[in-house]
């Protein structure tokens, strides 16, 4: 084992209670929207059929819903849940690294989908037990991105102080921002494909596991509109652009491609590729731009179909299920988020 390489030691991952079946929020969301007089309804009605998702989770039940709320009572519930799914999710991580919880030197916390001040790192010291000294690093905006990217950040606070062992914290509510009354696009897309979801990493020098390489980022000129959250007086509204898929297929292969040769590596050197699974169209886009087959992320489908788009947390959800399937070799994990920009992760595991 080579010293001071930081390692993925351990992973963990959490949704919450309420289980919620596509056709039923189809059917569900149908009734809602059709409250609102659209022309484009029964056109957009099909996202939900052609999603790839069979099931997904939130935070709060179907029922709620049917009802109008307000910013202050969305952030209330993301950050009650929030806690809860990231406690969960960072108790198992531990227990799955053998560490008692003052054993941590820094938390680094991903989200976008609420406000926390203080931050959820801030929060989740009590109630895990963390040391009073902890290092805390919260990271807002990277939307989809941040959990490549929270993990590149986590790698690099254990490079900067060998030995050190670092919580990943990262956790998206994405349902929470549904709006009965609108029936544009993006939110009908956001309805069709947005779940909850935690996930808890233990990043050190100090132990075990596939080894942490480099990392990348790549911002795309005049892209701030392609994705992100809007601030509406009711809450956070999502902004997608239908450009996504096209630019995924006509850019990403040399994004990657860029940034592996400044590693003198190549799209060839790559065993498996770990993406984050925004969607169908984008997975398939991602196949076509890595020149893989098609179908062939096939554990990125598989936890759209059972878990939905989680934002930030998803590609660990991805990761866990990989590395339970034996994937070995050198990986590549990539994510898209709002900037508009693409996150990549290299990862070893023997």
């Amino acid at each position: 084992m080579m010293p001071d390489l930081p390692r993925l030691v351990a992973l963990a991952t959490a949704v919450p209670a309420h289980a919620l079946g596509q056709p039923d929020v189809a059917r569900r969301a149908r009734h809602l929207f059709s409250e609102t007089a659209s022309s484009d309804l029964d056109r957009l009605m099909p996202v939900f059929a052609n999603a790839g998702i069979e099931r997904r989770y939130s935070c709060v039940p179907l029922e709620w819903y049917e009802h109008a709320h307000g910013w202050a009572e969305r952030n209330a519930l993301y950050l009650e849940h929030a806690e809860r799914l990231l406690e969960r999710a960072a108790r198992d991580a531990l227990d799955r690294a053998g560490l008692q919880p003052e054993a941590i030197d820094a938390v680094v916390a991903v989200s976008t989908s609420g406000i926390a001040t203080p931050g959820l790192d801030a929060r989740l010291i009590g109630r895990l037990g963390l040391r009073r000294n902890v290092r805390r690093l919260p990271v807002f905006g990277l939307g989809c991105a941040g959990g490549v990217i929270g993990l590149s950040r986590a790698a690099d606070l254990v490079r900067a102080a060998p030995g050190s062992r670092v919580l990943l914290l990262v956790v998206e509510l994405c349902t929470l921002s549904f709006r009965k009354n609108d029936v544009s696009k993006s939110n009908v897309v956001a309805t069709a494909l947005f779940g909850d979801g935690a996930a808890a990493a233990v990043i050190s020098s100090a132990g075990a596991g596939p080894t942490l390489g480099a990392a990348g980022e790549y911002t795309w000129p005049q892209s701030l509109d392609i994705m992100g959250w809007e601030v509406a007086e009711d809450g956070l509204k999502a902004v997608f652009s239908r450009d996504i898929p096209a630019l995924v297929r006509r850019h990403m292969r040399d994004v990657a491609s860029e940034f592996l040769s400044a590693h003198n590596l190549a799209l060839a050197d790559i065993d498996h590729f770990i993406c984050h699974p925004g969607g169908a169209k984008v997975l398939t886009a991602l196949e076509d731009a890595f020149r893989l087959g098609a179908g062939a992320l096939a554990d990125g489908r598989s936890v759209l179909r059972d878990y939905g788009n989680m934002s930030a947390a998803t590609v660990m959800f991805v990761l866990e299920r990989a590395l339970a399937a034996g994937s070995r070799g050198r990986l590549l994990l990539t994510t898209l988020g709002p900037g508009f920009t693409a996150g990549m992760q290299l990862l070893t595991a023997a």
